[in-house]
């Protein structure tokens, strides 16, 4: 099937899906022919001339295509050849046909994997917002979804193959690692995180990511034995220091019966919020002569030569050899603000209670159970530039921990005598100078009063910042994936609105990084 031929059919494809029109009516309509489409499909060819008559009737059979006003609904709207059924909106069309001028462009790299099918969401929501979807889809990912699927939700072709002799007389990869605002990989594969590490350009996807002047967004998904592979630990530390931006993997359920852990393909809310903050951000300036291979290299990141310790998860204090006191804490924000943190180059100690997330690559962890063995971490991790306090130690722990299990009997119920647990936060906040860190942050997880709760805290325990945030159960922050904070300094209280737990991190440490760079110098 030529090129021209198969570009036509995913732009009607996209205009059927839209319309609901039959491919019959269609074809009578635009040329009045009602095999059209059922030749398109066979792999036949069309004329140049009935490939712009076509062309002409989507763009005018739009309601109000040609007198500027939306049909009311339920109505005919005049076609070219006469009333016919009412189509789609105008401005759905403006968003939707192909060519239409579109607020940003994105390079959508599909991987092979099983949650490839969620791009076909993904890209529906992308067309609502007005971004472009230009997709290059990989042989694995044609084994999962189909390049027409694909094609018909974007209303562009769809990219496969790097030896297309009519795509690349124009040298169709250097154009589409250019003309995109973003790349985004989803679902990026243990495979073609190798390949961008190693700098493979052995087809069509690895040769776009590698020529590519543009921020590249990476969602990865996998099996979680594969992502805590030290290989792939290796390549995503390499590809963060490169400057690769990354979203997820979740923890959860795989498709493979019994498995379980990180590696979930991040959900279409988070990959979108992910999208159109990067699509917002300036593009990197290209690298200055200082900064090309072959010459000294300035330090990648805004905390380079920094020190960053964060807490992270709950912790878990003994009762007796089975049972102890902790909250519902996942280890979720702590983990990808130690992320952030590396990824704009700091050196990271991620001090961590009992978590089953596994520690960003190239983050320093400390394993803990105890408020008293955190508060023990955090010490011996001193001295260091900003300490950020995310984990949720329990107030209280037990003043007698029984070395037997207590067991059930015909005597009353125990008693536990609690005593309360060492505050992290305030005697890292209050250390001597020298031992304080310039920056430190914390967090309030409240249930009422956030804002008020927050402001007093700040003060008692002599932080500089607060985060606070509801955790009542409605909100579904405890454990969950998203989160809604208010940052609490000494001069304000900004509210920020919901956000992915990952983007709530990279504000924050951007935030961070830069009040670290107004008023400290590298040491």
């Amino acid at each position: 099937m030529h090129t021209m031929a198969r570009a036509l059919l995913t732009e009607i494809e996209a205009f059927l899906a839209e319309t609901g029109l039959t491919p019959t009516k269609f074809g009578l309509a635009a040329v009045n022919d009602g095999h059209l489409i059922a030749n398109l499909r066979r792999g036949n060819s069309v004329t140049l001339k009935t490939a712009d008559r076509v062309r002409a009737f989507m763009r005018s059979s739009a309601p109000g295509a040609r007198a500027g006003v939306p049909a009311a609904p339920g109505k005919e709207a005049a076609g070219p050849r006469g009333p016919g059924p009412a189509l789609m909106p105008a401005s759905a069309t403006a968003n939707l046909s192909r060519g239409a001028e579109l607020d940003k462009r994105i390079a959508l790299i599909i991987g092979g994997g099983i949650a490839a099918y969620k791009c076909l969401d993904l890209i529906r929501r992308l067309r609502e917002r007005r971004v472009g979807v230009r997709a290059i889809m990989t042989r694995a990912a044609q084994a999962f979804i189909t390049p027409l699927s694909v094609g018909a939700l974007s209303g562009d072709h769809v990219f496969t193959d790097l030896f297309d002799l009519d795509e690349e007389r124009e040298i169709g990869h250097i154009r589409l690692a250019r003309e995109a605002d973003l790349i985004v990989v989803a679902p990026a594969t243990a495979d073609l995180l190798a390949k961008m590490a190693g700098g493979h350009a052995d087809d069509l996807a690895s040769c776009v990511l590698l020529a590519t002047d543009k921020p590249v967004l990476v969602a990865p998904a996998m099996n979680p034995r594969m992502w805590l592979n030290a290989a792939t630990r290796r390549n995503v530390a390499l590809l963060e220091a490169d400057g690769v931006f990354f979203v997820g993997p979740a923890v959860g359920e795989m498709a493979e019966a019994g498995e379980a852990g990180p590696g979930r393909l991040a959900e279409v809310p988070e990959l979108l919020a992910a999208i159109v903050d990067r699509l917002g951000q300036p593009t990197p300036a290209p690298p200055a002569p200082a900064d090309l291979p072959g010459t000294h290299r300035s330090a990648a990141g805004l905390l380079a030569g920094r020190h960053v310790v964060v807490t992270s998860g709950p912790t878990h204090e003994p009762i007796d050899p089975v049972r102890y006191i902790a909250n519902r804490s996942s280890g979720k924000q702590g983990t990808a603000i130690a992320a952030q943190a590396r990824a704009l180059g700091a050196r990271v100690t991620l001090v961590s209670g009992p978590s089953q997330l596994a520690a960003p690559a190239g983050v320093d962890l400390v394993t803990v159970e105890t408020a008293q063995e955190m508060l023990a971490a955090v010490t011996d991790a001193l001295p260091c530039d900003i300490a950020i306090f995310a984990a949720a130690v329990a107030d209280w722990r037990v003043a007698r921990t029984s070395s037997e299990k207590i067991k059930k009997g015909a005597q009353s119920t125990p008693r536990l005598e609690l005593v309360e647990n060492p505050d992290i936060l305030k005697t890292i906040a209050r250390a001597p100078p020298g031992r304080r860190p310039p920056l430190v942050i914390g967090f309030a997880a409240e249930t009422a009063h956030v804002v008020e709760y927050a402001k007093k805290k700040r003060k008692a325990k002599g932080a500089d910042w607060i985060l606070a945030n509801d955790v009542s159960p409605k909100t579904g922050i405890m454990g969950g994936d998203r989160n809604s904070v208010h940052l609490v300094t000494a001069e304000d209280v900004e509210a920020w609105p919901d956000l992915p737990k990952a983007e709530v991190a990279r504000r924050l440490v951007a935030r961070a990084a830069q009040w670290l760079a107004d008023h400290t110098a590298v040491t």
